[in-house]
């Protein structure tokens, strides 16, 4: 086999082969190759264009932050289903990918100096009123954004603002239309009612053993319980370990003095200074250059902040010298606060290069934080000492747990080892349990798990949340299977009883109103009911039953002098007869001012709709591929 290869190695064809992939690699490098036989890992592409795994990584990450912000300070984040919030993200961004594909043809632009503005006048990023560009870093920072991440997001959002909003301004409403709303809105209704109660219908249904009989073989196939579990469990609780943990007076003492000695290095340097932007319109070179002829400018002798004021492109501190504040280390772009740190008090530096362009630096103070007494920060340093040392041991406990729990056919072993006690829950399905524990869906999604189900091993240990690690163990578990009719007599007899009262009801309710229709006085149809009369009811009308106020408003007009009449239910079970005797109409004279007013609201409306209805139009045009 080996000579034939090498036989057929040696010809012509195979020699051509290999002198094409020589030349590939010479002009194209390796990737050209694997790029040839690897397709696009792009999780969606809109008309041809990719929304990449990163864009949906980093939307998706950004959700889940704000929906842990939204649930509190204790927030379980195994609570959150990923795959569903992947999956919500990915339908988001890929409408947005069709409004901004749809921005860019009709040319709608938003320039990088309005961006600018925009970042300057965002409360988020201010200090007393004014921009602040280390504000402006550490907010980006905690939030998982670069300062051009974060300008792409705020290009891309108002940009649909601006496509969202030409639909909405260009919306108007004709001037009949603003009367005949206004008409309707005004429009009040005389009308008479009276409800047919549940409660006096059920004492008279009764349900017999042979009707329970009856259904439970008509619905036997459908009468069967859910898969359940019952798990054993031993909870790891970081809360329980405090008490074994001390701090000696030696061990604060020199958590005290390794506070001093950071509070020492710990300088504080007010500063001040001049950028000039790289950007699409200005490339680095030309920044380089005007920036090095500003700092000829301050060398011969013009005062740095009046050439701030006059030629800074940092919209935020132009204004005020090129002023930073006062700011310890960790805030500033890691070039600018190397020099900034390395300079002497009134020096000017050299021009500094960052992800933001070219900077010239003044350092205007050095200055120092006091440092606390020790009486200021002992319960504070305690409180840390004792948190580092309760965490190193639940660290060292857990890894603990995850070796017996491993090698143990049961959790007699690890309750021993670690003198923890063996909890069981009660019997649940796959909708959770009655405790936290097992409506945890990680819990859940071990005890439903095959290995664990069939050979009974121990979970590996499952983090509840920041202070909690469970193992669980499947003690017992339960096929679905039909129910008995013991089981389930209690609940079809309900079942059947409600559907007769309900059916005795509606017969009730059609016999009263076929007597209406045929002519008789309503307190002969309603005689045994309390027969409620309204005048003038409005559609805001709180005294109504909003089902009763509700159907008054849909009904038709009455006609040669009868009434209309409908039936509708009631949010108790009731239902109520309803008869329609006058709608009451009124001129509409609107003022100028009331004009404008609802102009503007129904003109916005209807620019909601316009827009709403584009965007689904887009949506369902655009050629959408999904992996």
């Amino acid at each position: 086999m080996l000579q034939s290869i090498r036989d057929n190695s040696q010809s012509i064809v195979a020699k051509v082969i290999v002198g094409l992939i020589i030349v590939t690699f010479a002009l194209f490098g390796v990737e050209s190759l694997v790029s040839l036989s690897a397709g696009s890992n792009a999780p969606a592409t809109v008309n041809g264009e990719e929304i990449t795994e990163q864009e949906l990584y980093q939307a998706t990450e950004l959700q889940r932050r704000q929906l842990l912000s939204q649930m509190g300070e204790n927030a379980d984040p195994a609570l959150l289903d990923e795959n569903l919030i992947r999956g919500m993200v990915l339908e988001s961004l890929i409408q947005q990918k069709s409004l901004l594909l749809s921005a860019q043809e009709q040319k709608l632009l938003i320039s990088d100096r309005m961006i600018d503005q925009l970042i300057v006048n965002t409360p988020d990023f201010q200090i007393d009123g004014k921009f602040n560009p280390a504000q402006f870093e550490a907010v980006l920072r905690n939030a998982g954004f670069s300062p051009m991440m974060y300008r792409e997001l705020v290009k891309k959002e108002k940009l649909l603002e601006q496509q969202r909003t030409a639909y909405e301004l260009s919306a108007f409403a004709v001037p009949s239309e603003l009367e005949r709303i206004v008409e309707l809105d005004r429009q009040t209704r005389n009308a008479r009612y009276f409800v047919l109660p549940k409660a006096e219908i059920e004492k008279t249904v009764g349900v017999s053993d042979d009707e329970i009989k009856a259904r439970y073989e008509q619905d036997k196939a459908n009468l069967t319980t859910e898969e359940q579990v019952v798990v054993e469990y031993v909870v790891l609780n970081k809360n329980d370990l405090r008490d074994g943990v001390s701090v000696s007076e030696e061990e604060i003492n020199g958590a005290y003095d390794q506070m001093l000695a950071t509070f020492q290095a710990e300088e504080q340097r007010h500063s001040a200074h001049i950028l000039i932007e790289v950007s699409d319109t200005q490339d680095d070179a030309a920044a380089l250059a005007k920036i090095t002829a500003l700092k000829q400018r301050i060398d011969a002798g013009e005062t740095f902040d009046a050439v701030a004021k006059s030629d800074s492109e940092d919209l935020g501190s132009a204004e005020t010298g090129g002023d930073l504040g006062v700011n310890g280390k960790g805030v500033f772009a890691t070039a600018f606060e190397d020099a900034l740190f390395s300079m002497n008090e009134g020096e000017v530096s050299e021009p500094v290069r960052t992800e933001f362009g070219y900077h010239l630096i003044k350092l205007l103070d050095i200055s120092s934080k006091e440092a606390p007494t020790l009486a200021q920060v002992r319960e504070q340093l305690t409180e840390d000492l004792v948190s580092q040392k309760v965490e190193a041991v639940y660290v060292e406990k857990l890894e603990t747990l995850a070796d017996v729990s491993f090698s143990s056919g049961d959790l007699v072993e690890p309750s021993e080892v670690l003198g923890l006690t063996i909890l069981t829950s009660a019997p649940f399905d796959r909708s959770g349990g009655e405790v936290d524990i097992t409506r945890n869906a990680k819990v859940i999604s071990a005890a439903f798990s095959q290995e664990q189900i069939k050979e009974g091993l121990n979970s590996a240990p499952i983090e509840l949340d920041r202070e909690r690690t469970v193992v669980v163990r499947v003690k017992e578990h339960f096929e679905p299977r039909s129910q008995t009719l013991e089981e389930v007599a209690d609940s079809l007899k309900e079942i059947i009883k409600t559907e007769k009262v309900l059916a005795a009801l509606k017969a009730d309710a059609e016999q009263r109103k076929a007597d209406l229709l045929a002519g008789k006085p309503v307190d002969v149809v309603a005689a045994d009911l309390t027969v409620e009369s309204v005048e003038a009811a409005s559609r805001a009308a709180a005294e109504l039953p909003a089902e009763v106020r509700s159907l008054m408003f849909a009904m038709p007009h009455p006609t040669q002098g009868q009434p209309s009449i409908d039936i509708t239910d009631l949010a108790d079970g009731g239902m109520a007869l309803v008869l329609l005797d006058k709608v009451n109409t009124e001129a509409v004279e609107l003022s100028e001012e009331e004009k404008r007013s609802m102009g503007g609201f129904l003109s916005n409306r209807i620019g909601q709709q316009d827009y709403q209805a584009f965007v689904d139009r887009l949506k369902n045009t655009a050629v959408i591929e999904k992996l």
